[in-house]
């Protein structure tokens, strides 16, 4: 069929590359020239593992284009998908206006009778309300059939997602409608959930808050593992050997953050407030997550007493590997509350870097070498498990820092190995572990 997917942000581009994968002819619209530009050189404007190559061979088979006209975008589209941001409000509802606008250009530029799927995550009536819009907005006598495909992709493994997912949700009006994106979505050889419109809406927000509520469930219980001399690794590994419960999401750390969980959370907490629904379980997990992002401020407090002075590695930026992204990122919250007790901060990841300096707005320096990052400081703090944090030489630390004091936010290695390495260790959930010596160091 032929696609049109207006957004080239993160689902937006993994929709587009794969949709052209399973052998559809895809345009991706994107309203910023430069953009569309360096995609079209093939060169992704997000880091995720594995999409340059499918982009690189789909654009060579002419499955794959990229433009910033409408008007060319949406000529032959027999299906156009929506699939632009909806950031947070200040009041934590989702902002449409991206969604109202692509509607709108729809209306204006489509040639023919389309099917409208939002990929976007909206409330509950969105798809009704973004019909009606372009109806409205449509002079040529033209129809639109509305469908909902939210999606569950995770940065950092969303290619692998695409195409090995555990369900596609579609939700339509028509039962015509949800059979011919069934049709067209079949070579993922993914199980189909049919369903209506408010559903298919519902399911992506209800997925997101629970796994929310898994993770702040398991790092209260963290916290309290901490104050009893329980080890949460233990206590998490226990409760996954449960089949109603399951082991994924119940690692301790310090909270969740990215693109989807902040914002969906607070969007059905406001959702649910339009409908005198008083969301207490959820406003509860929020609470935890933000709490929870800033721990490990409050054991270097008690570890040095004040940072003034304090040379402070911070090891990993993006809110989680295999990613750029460091939206509601733990390292956002943590560097202004350092460098606002006079710590000097040396930040380290190894592809954030550059979105980094854009958002992070304290003085601080920045590096991709993680040995340069640890040398002379005075403690690390581990932001992000990324894969050659977790596999690093843990006398690294005993080389290169003047104390080897790590406060690790990932709980990224084993107790053991940190007691054999004589380094100073405090993690999350977990007995601290102190060298023997721990004067002298």
């Amino acid at each position: 069929m032929n696609i049109a997917v207006i957004g080239t942000g993160y689902v937006g581009l993994v929709t587009g590359v794969a949709l052209s994968e399973i052998g559809h002819t895809v345009t991706c619209i994107d309203v910023d020239p430069k953009k569309v530009e360096k995609l079209r050189q093939g060169v992704p404007t997000i880091y995720e593992p594995g999409l340059d190559t499918l982009m690189h061979q789909n654009m060579r088979a002419g499955r794959l284009t990229f433009t910033s006209r409408h008007r060319d975008g949406l000529k032959e589209a027999e299906v156009v998908y929506i699939a632009v941001g909806t950031p947070k409000r200040e009041d934590g509802s989702a902002n449409l206006d991206y969604v109202e606008q692509a509607a709108r250009d729809i209306a204006e530029h489509m040639t023919r009778n389309t099917i409208v799927v939002i990929k976007s995550t909206v409330p509950v009536g969105t798809n009704v309300s973004i019909k009606r819009l372009i109806n409205r907005y449509t002079s040529n006598g033209l129809q639109v059939s509305i469908a909902s495909n939210p999606e569950f992709l995770r940065e950092g493994s969303a290619v692998r997602d695409t195409f090995q997912g555990d369900r596609i949700v579609i939700g339509t009006e028509d039962e015509q409608t949800a059979d011919i994106l069934a049709e067209m979505n079949a070579p993922f050889h993914i199980p189909i959930l049919k369903t209506d419109l408010a559903s298919a809406e519902m399911i992506k927000y209800a997925s997101n808050a629970f796994l929310a509520t898994k993770i702040s469930f398991i790092n209260e219980i963290a916290n309290i593992c901490e104050t009893v001399g329980a080890n949460v690794d233990e206590v998490a590994k226990g409760m996954g050997c449960d089949h109603r419960i399951g082991p994924d999401f119940l690692k301790a750390g310090i909270g969740y953050g990215g693109s989807c969980f902040p914002k969906d959370t607070n969007a059905l907490v406001q959702l649910a407030g339009n409908h005198h629904h008083d969301f207490n379980l959820l406003k509860s997990v929020i609470e935890v997550n933000n709490k929870q992002q800033i721990v490990l401020l409050d054991k270097m407090r008690a570890r040095f007493g004040h940072l003034a002075g304090k040379r402070v590695a911070i090891l990993g930026l993006a809110f989680k590997p295999n990613t750029d992204d460091l939206r509601e990122s733990p390292a956002l919250a943590m560097i202004p509350k350092l460098v606002g007790r006079d710590a000097e901060v040396i930040a380290y990841d190894p592809v954030a870097v550059d979105r980094a300096r854009e958002e992070i707005n304290v003085p601080i320096e920045f590096t991709d070498n993680i040995r340069e990052a640890l040398s002379g400081a005075d403690c690390a703090v581990i932001i992000t498990d990324w894969p050659d944090i977790k596999k690093m030489d843990l006398f690294t630390y005993k080389k290169l820092m003047k104390k080897p004091i790590v406060f690790d936010g990932r709980n990224c290695y084993t107790l053991t190995a940190a007691c054999d390495a004589e380094i100073e260790y405090y993690s999350i959930g977990r007995p601290d572990q102190l060298p023997a010596r721990i004067g002298e160091l």
